[in-house]
């Protein structure tokens, strides 16, 4: 079904202005923080967030279709980038024995090591380009902000599924 532009509600000026601005915001403060990242750790923003991920998990594994739930990302997206991680040694790949298509991804010590060796210097980042940057206040709002939005994409994803 195509949406016919004369019966699709436009955004105003001001929902615009929020809309763009978060993206724009977004891509630099993404940018800014995978330089960083990478430049000290040799890290990106995305090997970051799974170990990050795997770390906060039991056992520091996570099955493979959680993991990219929880990302957000795609499967095959998931699957080319776990399989560049487990060549550099920061995770494994151990396949499931309740489930004999299934994989986990492990945080391997390597990997637990590099994340322990990137966080200082990431949150310093964090800090600097992000929090520091934003009232308490502020801040509280947008957490409220994330929280709503993104309750309602998982709602919407558990209607979906």
């Amino acid at each position: 079904m195509e949406d016919d532009p004369a019966t699709t509600p436009w955004l105003t000026d001001d929902q615009q202005a929020a809309w763009a601005g978060l993206q724009r915001m977004q891509g630099l403060l993404s940018g800014r923080l995978n330089r960083e990242l990478a430049a000290s750790s040799g890290l990106s923003l995305q090997d970051y967030a799974v170990l990050v991920n795997l770390s906060e998990a039991p056992d520091r594994r996570m099955r493979a279709f959680e993991l990219g739930r929880v990302l957000g990302w795609e499967k095959s997206r998931l699957s080319h980038h776990v399989a560049r991680m487990a060549e550099r040694g920061l995770v494994s790949r151990e396949r499931c024995p309740a489930d004999r298509r299934g994989h986990f991804v492990a945080l391997t010590d390597a990997g637990s090591g590099a994340l322990a060796a990137a966080a200082p210097g990431h949150c310093t980042s964090v800090r600097r380009w992000f929090v520091d940057r934003l009232d308490p206040g502020q801040l509280a709002t947008l957490a409220e902000i994330a929280r709503t939005v993104q309750k309602g994409l998982r709602e919407d994803c558990e209607e979906d599924g």
